[in-house]
């Protein structure tokens, strides 16, 4: 039997934090078991179905690398087929038609409440032999009354509940529109989903289900329910606890993998192992090791697990990225290994690209803007020599990278029996215009040799300026 899994997502907009986790799971359990993944769209909701709202799901499941081999399909172009299914019933006697007005139907409720009882439909018209013609009605399905519903999760073990507690469900709405809880049974069905792995929001929609398999006689897929995601609080996870929207994280600059790890994990475990690549999590992953509680959304782990993936993400890629962020600031990038360069020098000091692109900005900026404080206390008269030796030496370098830069360094040391740090800070200063960067050598090779003679010169006049004033 072939694997077939899917992800069936309502149009929000988005791909939610929860969604994506359950996509992910259902992704890796038919990647692992080379089985197939189906990527369903239930847009039978006409208000929240937009295209736009649809893009937003493809995107969030485009961006963290989801793939599918199936679909996407549309339940609204199959809407011939879930009314077929319901025909069916009606012709086995297994539905019925129910003209009971709203109103009558918050009766039942009120009544039902004031007893005590859980609120459900009375079976009014459970019995009626004919339909009523002319008169509009809902398409309920006839649910057994007597015994239980049960099934094995393969996360929650042995789950049962009593008949006599289940509804009548609708399959049907008055304007003929098929709901929920049916389309997605024929859906799986039809589709020869072979399991169904979901948030236990889903768990009471269960055992209706697994009775309108069975009335339409198609065997049952095996069901597993993934415990919700929390937020700190103990609340279920919204957007007062972060960003619930996928695509909300890579504006916010999170990498893909780096979330595709922590959502996974999420809930899910091998060991203590913490970082996994993309074919070690296809390798490991399987449903016994998701845990039975609910997973604590925790935003700093998220942003300690982004740094990481920063740090070790080839130079090219990083630079790839980070581009859309340093340009959002406004700055054109002329040369592709400016950028890279530029990477290398900021990865191990940033947790997001947008960290990234803040400490770059100096590299872009055509004019460096010195703070009052930084130049009456790094750029002094006695800099200036300093300066105009370091703009003689660096300009005669020929190859322009570390080892020769910090060699110029030691001389100027030695020469003048001086400590690192007094010609550092104010050489920091002078081509940063901040206290705060990347190593001073790796610094320079990075802004290139023009940009820096070019700054040290902008500093030794601003030096003299200052000078000549006092």
């Amino acid at each position: 039997m072939e694997i077939r899994c899917r992800f069936a997502p309502s149009p929000t907009g988005y791909l939610h934090i929860g969604g994506a986790r359950t996509a992910l799971f259902n992704w890796l359990f038919a990647r692992h078991n080379g089985g197939k993944f189906i990527l369903r769209i239930e847009d039978t909701d006409e208000a929240r179905s937009t295209p736009e709202s649809i893009r937003g799901i493809l995107e969030g499941m485009e961006w963290l690398g989801l793939d599918w081999d199936e679909g996407p399909y549309y339940q609204t172009d199959r809407i011939e087929i879930y009314q077929g299914h319901i025909d069916r019933l009606l012709n086995e006697g297994k539905a019925y038609h129910c003209y009971c007005s709203p109103e009558k139907l918050e009766e039942m409720r009120k009544r039902a409440q004031a007893k005590g009882q859980k609120p459900k439909y009375d079976g009014t018209c459970r019995n009626i032999a004919n339909p009523i013609i002319n008169k509009q009605s809902v398409v309920r399905f006839k649910s057994p009354q007597l015994g239980k519903t049960l099934f094995d999760d393969s996360i929650k073990g042995e789950v049962e509940f009593e008949n006599s507690e289940l509804d009548d469900l609708i399959i049907r709405r008055s304007n003929g529109s098929p709901t929920y809880n049916f389309s997605v049974v024929v859906d799986d069905a039809t589709m020869g989903i072979t399991h169904v792995i979901r948030g236990d929001d889903h768990l009471n929609n269960t055992p209706k289900q697994i009775l309108l398999y069975q009335a339409l006689g198609y065997p049952l897929p095996k069901f597993a329910h993934v415990p919700m995601i929390l937020g700190n609080d103990g609340n279920r996870l919204s957007k007062r606890h972060g960003a619930t929207s996928v695509m909300k994280y890579q504006e916010m600059g999170y990498l893909s993998p780096a979330l595709v790890n922590y959502l996974v994990r999420l809930g899910w475990s091998h060991g203590n192992q913490e970082i996994f690549s993309r074919n070690e999590l296809i390798d490991k992953f399987s449903l016994d090791k998701v845990g039975k509680s609910a997973g604590i959304f925790d935003l700093d782990k998220l942003l300690w697990l982004n740094g990481h993936y920063i740090k070790e993400t080839e130079t090219e890629t990083l630079a790839k990225l980070l581009r859309p962020f340093i340009e959002l600031g406004g700055h054109d990038i002329l040369s592709n290994g400016y950028l890279s360069r530029v990477v290398d020098t900021l990865r191990i000091r940033s947790k997001t690209l947008i960290d990234m692109a803040r400490l770059a900005d100096f590299y872009f900026n055509d004019e460096i803007k010195y703070p009052e404080d930084l130049v009456n206390k790094f750029l002094k008269f006695n800099m200036i020599e300093i300066f105009e030796t370091l703009v003689e030496k660096l300009g005669k370098l020929e190859f322009f990278e570390e080892k020769p830069v910090e060699t110029i360094f030691l001389e100027i040391l030695k020469e003048r029996d001086i400590k690192f740090g007094k010609v550092a800070q104010p050489v920091r200063v002078a081509l940063t215009g901040s206290t705060v960067s990347p190593g001073i050598h790796e610094t320079i090779v990075a802004l290139g040799k023009e940009k820096v003679l070019k700054r040290l010169n902008i500093a030794i006049e601003l030096i003299k300026k200052g000078h000549k004033s006092t």
